[in-house]
């Protein structure tokens, strides 16, 4: 279970500390269920909360995020990572959500909204549809004070899963689906 950091809101004179949370895994694994979850947290506790996602996903709705169980949260979607700097204003928690569809970008942009005091929470695929690490993934695990890997069910097997298994014979590496086109496996269902 991920405990929440402590953010100290009654820092005065000094400059907030800000960090990066990466919450990744497979399709189906619950990544955008868990980022709605401590967005909602941070509203809770009264923090200003802004949240991005690609425009090319339009899978559930053109604006909000949206979770394979059907939780919603409100979004702004956006063309490129340098339009979250823009529009992140002063907020204090910062939610993108398919992180890995970024452009190369994305990783100066969530350094940089760290590095002025902001929680910043990505959710992402960590591999794609090959088991092979997805766009900036890598290096955003790699800067991020928290880490946090969640896991489907494999629909083959019924152990453990952590890869998003293609259905169909298509070979670009971005393609928007769901159930009929990818499905959670394991290691060993997802090598058969």
């Amino acid at each position: 279970m991920f405990i929440e950091p402590y953010h100290n809101q009654h820092q005065q004179n000094e400059k907030r500390t800000g960090w990066i949370e990466v919450v990744c895994g497979s399709m189906f694994s619950g990544k955008t269920e868990e980022l709605i979850r401590r967005l909602n947290r941070a509203k809770i506790a009264k923090q200003k909360v802004e949240i991005f996602k690609p425009a090319l996903d339009t899978r559930y709705h053109e604006e909000n995020i949206v979770s394979h169980n059907s939780l919603m949260i409100r979004s702004t979607p956006i063309q490129s990572s340098q339009e979250i700097l823009l529009l992140s204003g002063d907020c204090d928690v910062v939610g993108i959500d398919e992180v890995q569809f970024f452009d190369s970008g994305i990783v100066e942009v969530v350094n940089n909204l760290a590095n002025s005091g902001k929680r910043v929470i990505v959710a992402g695929l960590d591999m794609d549809f090959q088991g092979k690490p997805f766009g900036e993934m890598p290096a955003l695990m790699a800067i991020a004070e928290y880490i946090t890997k969640v896991h489907a069910v494999c629909v083959v097997c019924g152990d453990v899963a952590n890869y998003s298994y293609r259905k169909t014979a298509a070979q670009e590496q971005v393609m928007l689906g769901e159930t009929d086109s990818y499905e959670a496996r394991c290691r060993k269902c997802f090598h058969l």
